[in-house]
């Protein structure tokens, strides 16, 4: 009886691969219309829509628009993302990309850049549409405002492929969304200083992502120049996605069971 020859397995982290890996993920978006809106529409339609909700109080969309520029690409991306990587486990895609000499550092990094590379796009339209098309008044540069978005967008990004792992189904992957997502959404500092809540809620915001995000994008609303609270929000934030990456390529599987 002959053995069965099994594929070698990657020893190191490739570019070659990761990029090979990121221009798959990009052609079969190509041909996804839809998740092409979601990604690039959505967060501007919502931003539009915030304006002229508060159309007799522009103070107040100057107030909230920033931090919701932010918070609006990283819920999308992490909606697309969980979905479409848990569409290639189920699909049996991962079981045979895995199947070849290609790492699971690698598919996560082709991931994550082609992912990334619609997140710049998506970051670019929403804050030149707000800044200026909206009107979305800020002290700081507009450039500053994209760079946090960005990095919003790829947090977004890094959640999404992570809880993926834990996701049996399309539907429970939107399911993570109010276990991962809301509460972040109610304790970053949107709705109220984080100084005033309750202690209790204080320490458990200044251990989320989304508080440092919401933080970066009104020192940009407020500051004309690089503070040093806008450096340390920006790599608590850059931090974080790297580290969820990291976690989401040791939980990657291979198939859904």
């Amino acid at each position: 009886m002959t053995a069965t020859a099994t594929p070698p397995r990657p020893t190191a982290f490739s570019a070659a691969r990761t990029l090979t890996t990121a221009a798959r993920v990009l052609h079969q978006l190509r041909h996804d219309p839809r998740t092409i809106a979601l990604l690039l529409l959505v967060p501007c339609a919502m931003i539009t829509l915030l304006r002229y909700v508060f159309d007799g109080s522009p103070d107040t969309f100057d107030a909230i628009g920033a931090s919701l520029l932010g918070i609006f690409p990283l819920i999308t991306m992490f909606l697309v993302t969980s979905i479409a990587t848990l569409r290639e486990r189920t699909s049996g895609t991962l079981e045979r990309l895995l199947a070849m000499p290609l790492g699971k550092a690698d598919l996560i990094a082709g991931y994550a850049l082609a992912f990334g590379l619609l997140a710049v796009v998506q970051s670019a339209l929403a804050t030149a549409l707000s800044v200026w098309l909206l009107g979305l008044d800020v002290t700081g540069s507009p450039w500053l405002l994209l760079l946090v978005a960005v990095l919003d967008a790829l947090l977004g990004t890094a959640l999404g492929l992570f809880v993926s792992a834990f996701a049996a189904s399309e539907f429970q992957a939107v399911q993570f969304m109010p276990a991962v997502i809301f509460p972040q959404l109610l304790l970053c500092g949107l709705f109220t200083p984080r100084a005033n809540m309750h202690p209790a809620l204080e320490a458990v915001s200044n251990v989320l992502p989304m508080s440092y995000a919401v933080d970066a994008m009104n020192e940009v609303l407020t500051r004309p120049g690089v503070t040093g609270t806008f450096l340390r929000d920006l790599a608590i934030v850059a931090g974080c996605a790297v580290l969820v990456l990291v976690l989401g390529a040791a939980t990657l599987r291979r198939r859904t069971t």
